[in-house]
């Protein structure tokens, strides 16, 4: 099929245009910088270039490569993050999943996609903090989110609701876990955003570590997608391998793996005013997420089963 990637050169676009080629897909790869088109080029897909908050040069974009399927992974978050300015740091990339999202959905919806795929996390104010630690998709989100921060979850669950609610395509949403390996931040690059922060022990455990996390191998993430452009229903799918874990039990070993010294431990209080209240909710209370539905209805399987593994592994330069 023609599958349209919009973020083609980023982290998880980069692993999944090659996967799709491979498959045999024809990709078309849309990229907002004309210096990235040979990059594109080299992926495995046609290069188109489009402002994804252009209304109009998306609607060309789609209209002159006609695909089948449009593959949503567009985000705007290099660089360090500022957990106090949580707001602030990700304004662009919630642009990028509200308007970004009704740009391409209109824009699919012009040409008549049979298929619509996108990008969400598994992460603070995903799954209510409460009852078990590890969710399915059927369970119910959170309903208590600190005011600062709150713009992401609010534009995660617009993009959701919007991919979700289509009744002229199959939308499909995908909720990653915490990305690891190749172009990732945690990656074996020691200059990758939370790998740096690792090797420095600027990463503590706050309070017990009881958040729950669950990880994905970036190489993974684009299997899972890759599986998602003709299999499955429409609905939200956890693509997380299988042993979410608490923040006590990954972070050492990750540190252990990374030739760092053992995290540093502060309490609640601490890591509240250190970082505000999101992260340190993220790092005591947040619940994991189950990958059976993406196994059993998109006929996924991970390769890196577990983060243990991974982080042996599989972090990759």
């Amino acid at each position: 099929m023609r599958v349209f990637v919009a973020g083609a050169t980023g982290a998880l676009g980069s692993q999944l245009v090659p996967q799709l080629a491979a498959a045999g897909h024809d990709v078309i790869g849309m990229t907002r910088s004309p210096a990235k088109t040979d990059a594109v080029r080299a992926l495995g897909a046609r290069p188109v270039v489009a402002d994804a908050l252009d209304p109009d040069a998306v609607a060309r974009a789609v209209a002159e490569t006609e695909p089948e399927v449009i593959v949503h992974q567009l985000t705007a978050l290099s660089g360090d993050p500022d957990l106090r300015h949580a707001d602030r740091f990700a304004a662009m990339t919630n642009r990028l999943r509200t308007e970004g999202t009704d740009h391409l959905l209109a824009a699919g919806r012009a040409v008549g996609i049979r298929r619509f795929i996108a990008q969400s996390i598994v992460a603070i104010g995903t799954y209510a903090r409460t009852g078990g630690p590890v969710k399915t998709e059927d369970d119910p989100l959170d309903p208590d989110l600190p005011a600062k921060g709150r713009s992401v979850v609010d534009a995660i669950r617009y993009l959701e609701d919007a991919v979700c609610g289509i009744d002229w395509a199959e939308g499909l949403v995908l909720r990653y876990g915490s990305f690891y390996g190749p172009g990732t931040g945690f990656s074996a690059d020691p200059e990758a955003m939370m790998t740096k922060t690792v090797l420095k022990r600027r990463f503590p455990i706050i309070g017990d570590g009881g958040g729950v996390w669950s990880f994905v191998h970036i190489e993974d993430a684009a299997s899972a997608t890759v599986a998602a452009v003709d299999h499955g229903a429409p609905g939200i799918y956890n693509v997380v391998d299988d042993e979410p874990a608490p923040v006590h039990e990954w972070l050492p070993f990750l540190a252990e793996q990374m030739g760092a010294k053992k995290p540093l431990r502060v309490p609640r209080f601490v890591g509240r005013l250190l970082a505000g209240e999101a992260p340190v909710l993220q790092m005591t209370e947040v619940r994991g997420a189950s990958n059976a539905k993406a196994k059993r209805v998109l006929g996924w399987q991970p390769r890196w089963s577990t983060w243990r593994i991974g982080f042996a592994k599989g972090l990759g330069e």
